[in-house]
């Protein structure tokens, strides 16, 4: 299975007419933040692949007045994973949304607030365990774990929720944006344990073999 995983800047290379000959093998996209709807909408039309999402701490919800009533928009043809697990063709999805509380807005959370979201999965996920053999294979967030990818910075500190998530849960992949990586030699892979955990900052192109997934660790 082959996965497109995009977030926080648009890149021509996939905003093209090229894009369905380009990624013709991808499977399916996964968008972790700070992305315009209609960049993600037009991944997912121009492709015809399911595309699985989280919000960023820039995310802007336009809200359509129509016959007197105010709609909250969101990207069409898009899944919200947030606080969710879902299983695509065999490939288990979840998702956490945001970034550390730095100022008012949407999508920011504590260390505490971020700790209660990963806790309220957790019926999915051992469910799942008993159900699969394991409790999720890819975990998708707009930041990342502490101390891993982060910055210095409010903004950019990583949550420790997420550490304690790949300790109990075991995820083959966390695929997170927020931090722009500017560098050549910037780190964009790095090893937690029995997880990846990868920096998609523009796009990167994973593959996964399925017949793996059944091996993973409870």
């Amino acid at each position: 299975m082959k996965i497109l995983s995009v977030s926080d800047v648009v890149v021509d290379l996939i905003q093209s007419p090229d894009i369905a000959q380009r990624f013709s093998d991808v499977d399916l996209v996964l968008g972790c933040g700070d992305l315009p709807f209609e960049y993600m909408e037009y991944i997912t039309t121009m492709l015809g692949r399911t595309l699985y999402f989280v919000y960023g701490n820039h995310a802007h919800h336009t809200r359509i007045v129509a016959d007197g009533t105010i709609r909250h928009h969101e990207p069409e043809g898009c899944i919200n994973v947030h606080r969710r697990v879902t299983n695509h063709k065999g490939l288990l999805i979840g998702g956490l949304e945001g970034s550390m509380r730095y100022r008012e807005g949407e999508h920011q959370y504590t260390q505490g607030e971020m700790s209660r979201l990963a806790a309220s999965m957790a019926p999915r996920l051992w469910l799942n365990r008993w159900r699969y053999g394991r409790a999720i294979d890819i975990l998708i967030t707009h930041a990342p774990p502490y101390g891993i990818h982060d910055g210095a910075d409010l903004c950019h500190q990583g949550f420790r929720a997420l550490l304690t998530f790949m300790d109990r849960y075991r995820p083959r992949y966390l695929i997170h944006g927020h931090t722009h990586l500017y560098r050549q030699d910037a780190r964009r892979v790095t090893r937690y344990g029995d997880t990846i955990v990868l920096n998609t900052y523009g796009y990167q192109v994973i593959e996964i073999d399925e017949a793996t997934l059944a091996a993973r660790p409870r």
